[in-house]
């Protein structure tokens, strides 16, 4: 049970920015930054760059606050909300917290009674669920998964029975490494959208199959990247019965290690374990 906010401290915003184009910029949002006695801006440069293009005059302190030294500042916001300041904490795109810095201030604050609020707008997360005409009455954010290849491939194949409609942000230039991974674990035929540069100028949303969207990418991608991926469907498939079916498989003629792949593809299992649980069941 958290404590009773108290009257005497100050409050902690997080401001949502937008995450392309500046005229999505909310009279909330302007009146959040033009009123904060403190300011934890990601890129202070970047900051400065909205508040320009805003035509907003912002008097308040700026402090730098990014994934590097986000542990070491919280300790400062935190003397300033305890005095009775009101901080503001701004991401350079979208909903602080969501895959960029705040959590760990949003955690002291709410510790220290102090009220946390929010001033809702842009998110990339949501903004391309919307777009990618896939399913949205149920859905999970991934995030960006690990950028090691054996650790993102696991992550995926962990998902590949998710039902939910899936939504991940993935780096450009690791873009085609995701999808390949993702086709590997989802199937190529899973449904998925490509949401490239949302807001902007050169706004992009490619949908298609995993597979034909893992060679779409190969060519290489630019911009800021949300994926979308459809959740699974159809019965699943018990590990006894997975197994059954790639030793059918196997009897007529294919490759064990293709017959896995491709039951784990169709059926959600693991890929490794399901091969691993072939060999023992032909080693019993």
């Amino acid at each position: 049970m958290t404590s009773p906010e108290a009257d005497a401290a100050g409050v902690l915003v997080l401001a949502a920015t937008p995450i392309g184009d500046p005229a999505d910029a909310s009279p909330a949002l302007r009146a959040a930054l033009t009123s904060a006695d403190v300011i934890a801006a990601e890129d202070t440069r970047r900051f400065r760059d909205l508040c320009r293009r805003l035509d907003l005059t912002v008097s308040a302190r700026l402090v730098s606050y990014f994934d590097g030294n986000e542990s070491g500042r919280v300790g400062v916001l935190m003397d300033a909300l305890r005095a009775g300041e009101r901080v503001v904490v701004a991401t350079d795109a979208g909903m602080p917290s969501v895959s960029d810095p705040g959590f760990r201030v949003v955690q002291a604050a709410i510790a220290d009674g102090i009220r946390v609020t929010a001033v809702p707008g842009p998110s990339a997360a949501l903004t391309a669920l919307a777009v990618s005409g896939l399913p949205t009455d149920r859905f999970c954010f991934e995030g960006f998964v690990s950028r090691k290849p054996g650790e993102r491939r696991r992550a995926l194949e962990t998902l590949a029975r998710e039902a939910r409609t899936m939504v991940f942000f993935e780096a450009p230039h690791r873009l085609a490494a995701f999808l390949t991974d993702a086709r590997d674990a989802f199937g190529a035929d899973r449904p998925a959208a490509i949401c490239r540069e949302l807001t902007k100028t050169y706004e992009e949303v490619v949908r298609g199959g995993l597979g034909d969207l893992a060679d779409w990418a190969a060519g290489g991608v630019r911009g800021e990247i949300t994926v979308v991926v459809a959740g699974a469907s159809g019965p699943a498939l018990s590990p006894e019965d997975a197994v059954a079916e790639v030793l059918a498989r196997v009897e007529t003629g294919e490759r064990l290690k293709d017959a896995a792949a491709a039951v784990a593809s169709e059926t959600g299992h693991q890929k490794s374990r399901l091969y691993n649980d072939v060999l023992a069941a032909r080693q019993a």
